[in-house]
């Protein structure tokens, strides 16, 4: 008898539907085909125990089992259950009548408990898409799953729930989820406030620009200065994600495996802090299998890089064209995946190994040219593409030891939200472009105009500095935020200062 049963591979973010095609004929033997990988071929084993102890066996006759389309590298173990489904259908321990309707995955225990799999949201999404009635998986992913609208989610704990569901002897209750409801429920939960930190009033206000503008900022001073600290703080002046930014960002992590056993929406924007021995491959994804990297786990949210010039180089300049397309694009012999790359880069560091350099009362013990060195690290085309230098000085003990407290997080934050609002108007012609870091060449030409007085100001800071042509670019965008947040119609010459000041490690001599 031959039976069809319906799977899904996740590819990039998006999941493909996989055909399990099953016959039983005469003969004495077992053939997995269709491109499936060690993990996939191993189910055999984990089938037949799991059956066996729960009252059934796999029959012992020829199976053959496609697994289609065939060109697809079929990974991982979650097609146990729907290659086991598909053996008790076709050898007619099962009713078969309503096996096509849903989509079934997840890996089996040798007692035929279910293990938590990843990519249930966007298999749920392809689910829907292709009109299946439902989806069946294991009951820790029911709760992602059940984001998605019009579609039976059906949670299970054991494979004797589904052998009694399609035998019609018991009903599986299906996981309801209100996703509006659930995405409010948690989307202003936070552990950090900038009340906490002491004094650093032009950091803040410096990450309040980075915040309304979406740009990208390095830290700069000496230990204990309190870098961490402030980095820790930015997604609590972030404006809220959207319910299409959550989904978008849940879809991230459930394919990377990062979401918690029932856990549903991604609420709040992600800070991702990878240590500084990480690789290039685990920085911007990819791999045998690929999968993604931290630079799409920051997608919507932040990529702290705490200590940049720790960091090896290579992995720093890979990050380069990802921070530019706010994509990576991952291409292998025989595909190509694409994962969303949208973050803020935050990055902190020493200016010198010592990390005294420029410290207003102790002295830097660096040989000569160490410092230049040390900065050398970073290479230029990646500080271009780092809207805001900021240096943080070290707190006076009188500013330690107030007792009254720092502006709140909320009140920051409501100001980010009115700037990225006049943005949001500003670019509501154009889905790609959500803020002023991410406006074109030939919008910035358009929406950044500055007076002779300006152009003055920007000519001078230019010859002086050295800057490039990608740093006038980001001067102009830095200033736009900061006309914004000034609710200001036109760039003004204090707003391009203000700008031009945020430009640290272009100055001449800043390295000594």
């Amino acid at each position: 008898m031959l039976v069809k049963t319906f799977g899904s591979a996740v590819q990039g973010v998006n999941a493909i539907t996989i055909t399990v095609e099953v016959n039983i004929g005469q003969g004495v033997n077992f053939l997995l085909v269709g491109l499936p990988d060690s993990a996939v071929k191993e189910s055999q084993q984990r089938i037949e125990a799991a059956l066996k102890n729960n009252g059934h066996k796999i029959p012992g006759k020829k199976i053959v089992i496609n697994m289609a389309p065939a060109d697809i590298r079929k990974e991982g173990s979650a097609y146990d259950l729907t290659l086991a489904v598909g053996i008790l259908a076709a050898s007619e321990q099962i009713k078969a009548e309503k096996v096509g309707d849903y989509i079934i995955m997840g890996e089996l225990s040798l007692d035929g408990s279910l293990q938590k799999m990843k990519g249930a949201l966007p298999i749920a999404i392809q689910a829907r898409e292709e009109g299946f009635k439902g989806i069946i998986l294991p009951k820790q992913n029911a709760r992602e799953a059940a984001i998605v609208d019009d579609l039976e989610v059906l949670g299970v704990e054991n494979i004797r729930e589904v052998i009694d569901f399609f035998n019609e002897d018991k009903s599986i209750s299906p996981t309801i989820l209100n996703t509006r409801e659930e995405f409010q429920k948690n989307l202003n939960q936070t552990d950090f406030d900038f009340q906490d930190v002491k004094g650093q009033e032009n950091i803040k206000r410096a990450l309040e620009i980075a915040a309304a503008g979406g740009h990208n900022v390095i830290l700069i001073g000496p230990p204990g200065a309190g870098k961490t600290m402030l980095a820790k703080r930015l997604p609590t002046i972030l404006p809220p994600l959207s319910l299409h930014e959550a989904l978008e960002t849940t879809k991230i992590h459930s394919v990377a495996g990062r979401l918690e056993s029932d856990a549903s929406l991604v609420t709040m924007r992600p800070f991702r802090s990878p240590h500084h021995t990480i690789s290039d491959v685990a920085l911007v994804g990819g791999g045998g299998y690929p999968q993604p990297g931290e630079i799409s786990l920051a997608h919507n949210g932040v990529l702290f890089l705490d200590e940049l010039p720790e960091f090896k180089r290579t992995v720093l300049e890979v990050m380069r064209q990802p921070m530019e397309e706010r994509k990576v694009t991952i291409s292998r012999a025989k595909f190509t995946v694409d994962y969303p790359a949208s973050f803020m880069l935050v990055a902190s560091m020493n200016p010198c190994p010592c990390g005294y350099y420029n410290h207003p009362e102790k002295e830097c013990m660096c040989a000569p040219g160490i410092v230049h060195r040390y900065l050398s690290k970073i290479s230029g085309p990646l500080l271009d593409r780092i809207d805001l230098h900021v240096e943080v000085t070290p707190i006076k003990f009188e500013k330690l030891s107030e007792e009254r407290l720092s502006e709140k997080s909320e009140d920051i934050r409501e100001r980010v939200i009115k700037a990225r609002e006049i943005q949001s108007n500003r670019y509501k012609e154009n889905k790609e472009i959500h803020s002023n870091a991410m406006m074109s060449s030939k919008q910035l030409r358009d929406i950044c105009r500055i007076d002779k007085e300006g152009q003055a100001l920007l000519k001078n800071a230019m010859e002086k500095l050295g800057l490039s042509a990608r740093a006038y670019d980001r001067i102009l965008k830095v200033s736009r935020t900061i006309a914004d947040l000034d609710q200001s119609e036109s760039i003004q010459t204090d707003h391009l200062a203000e700008a031009i000041h945020y430009r640290s490690l272009d100055r001449e001599g800043w390295a000594g």
